[in-house]
């Protein structure tokens, strides 16, 4: 379990030690982008494995500012891992905390509840995106596989509920796949 003083330290981070851009100004120029997406691809299933493609990218470089900023070593399971990518890496990253629950029984899989999706304010989907099963903000599912494999965890991520569709709660699902064995480069001869 996160201990009560590095959840101080996830606010404190937030507060202090992030550069921040305008609220309004990132959730228009990320609708703008799923806009051009949409355009360009004419596809929803395509612009959401787009969305999870670039997520992913951007998640295996995102997670060395997440250790550079918070410090953190390794946790200690996967408990601790989803309590660090909400209390520190949701924070950090977009200021919000999301809720981890509904673990499952082996303890491999669980939820993450946002109360508050930056990526949705001001944004309303069309009957057509909905219907076709548009993600708008599945580019987080990427960035959680990407961070999450370069600390050697391979993961499933996917959304099971969106406000932005009609529903009552924004909720991701987390799954462990396995523990990535560390590689080590072949040496220069």
């Amino acid at each position: 379990m996160i201990r009560t003083q590095q959840k101080a330290t996830g606010d404190d981070i937030w507060k202090s030690r992030v550069e921040k851009i305008g609220a309004e100004l990132f959730t228009m120029t990320y609708g703008s982008f799923v806009a051009q997406l949409v355009k360009d691809y004419e596809d929803y299933g395509e612009v959401n494995k787009q969305l999870d493609k670039m997520g992913y990218n951007m998640g295996m470089r995102l997670i060395d500012d997440y250790l550079a900023k918070t410090g953190t070593g390794k946790c200690s399971d996967f408990r601790e891992t989803a309590e660090s990518i909400s209390k520190f890496g949701f924070k950090i990253f977009l200021g919000v905390s999301p809720t981890v629950t509904n673990w499952s029984q082996d303890g491999k899989e669980f939820s993450l509840i946002l109360d508050d999706n930056p990526l949705a304010e001001f944004v309303e989907l069309p009957d057509a995106a909905i219907a076709s099963d548009l993600w708008y903000s599945n580019i987080l599912t990427g960035v959680l596989r990407g961070a999450l494999e370069m600390v050697l965890m391979q993961v499933d991520v996917w959304f099971v509920s969106d406000v932005l569709r009609g529903d009552e709660v924004t909720e991701m699902r987390v799954r462990l796949v396995k523990y990535l064995e560390e590689e080590v480069p072949a040496s220069e001869d």
